[in-house]
């Protein structure tokens, strides 16, 4: 069964381009001109990854974005914006998106990083090695994208989860911010790890009973983060 891309952008040579070479490498599309029409047919249709550019029409990307994983729609986004600009970036990303390219873009990098987002989905999506991760009071149900503290359920955004789970399957390890960002955003941010701190205080405040003095997930200065079984 072919795999389908919905591509969500104003501008029509953009649009066109983009179909054509998503189209010849082997996978169907649906295109969108606002972000109105475009959250209505991803939130509607079945899609295996959405392409969405940052500024848009009726309703900018980022709140496509912001509203599509409320709806707990997890289908892989890949942001386009014409801004090459770190906030724009970082934004995105917190929002919920996968991956992020800058216009103007190489047809072949924008196929390349969809093979790439959609090869980690399916394996996400495949993995049964283990039904959970217990670590402490902290169990993690990968295959169910849910984890619980003491019996009470969390509630994560999609990276989050990715996190938790890739920090917790390598307990004791020590992970650097370039590690965790090629593990869990699948892309090289050229030395811009600010995402994953965030994501990473963002974890410390659902899962430590005491953020000041994280008993999970330590920050091992000068080199990274380690998830590690509290005494």
């Amino acid at each position: 069964m072919e795999e389908k891309v919905l591509i969500v952008d104003d501008e029509q040579s953009i649009v066109t381009l983009l179909q054509y070479n998503v189209e010849k490498s082997g996978f169907k599309t649906d295109t969108a001109s606002d972000g109105i029409e475009g959250l209505h047919k991803a939130a509607t249709g079945e899609f295996d990854l959405i392409i969405l550019d940052l500024m848009l029409p009726g309703m900018e990307g980022t709140e496509v974005c912001k509203a599509l994983r409320q709806k707990q729609i997890d289908t892989p986004i890949l942001m386009l914006t014409a801004k090459d600009d770190e906030f724009d970036k970082v934004l995105g990303l917190e929002l919920g998106a996968d991956d992020y390219l800058t216009k103007p873009f190489s047809p072949k990098e924008v196929v390349a990083r969809i093979k790439a987002i959609l090869r980690r989905s399916r394996k996400q999506e495949g993995a049964a090695d283990q039904p959970f991760i217990k670590i402490s009071d902290l169990l993690i149900y990968p295959q169910q994208y849910e984890a619980t503290i003491k019996g009470e359920p969390l509630s994560f955004t999609r990276k989050e989860f990715e996190l938790l789970h890739y920090l917790s399957k390598h307990k004791g390890k020590v992970l650097s911010r370039d590690q965790l960002l090629s593990a869990v955003w699948n892309y090289d941010f050229v030395g811009d790890t600010r995402i994953v701190d965030v994501h990473v205080s963002h974890l410390r405040e659902k899962i430590e009973p005491d953020t000041k003095h994280p008993v999970y997930i330590k920050t091992i200065r000068g080199l990274g983060y380690k998830m590690e079984e509290p005494f």
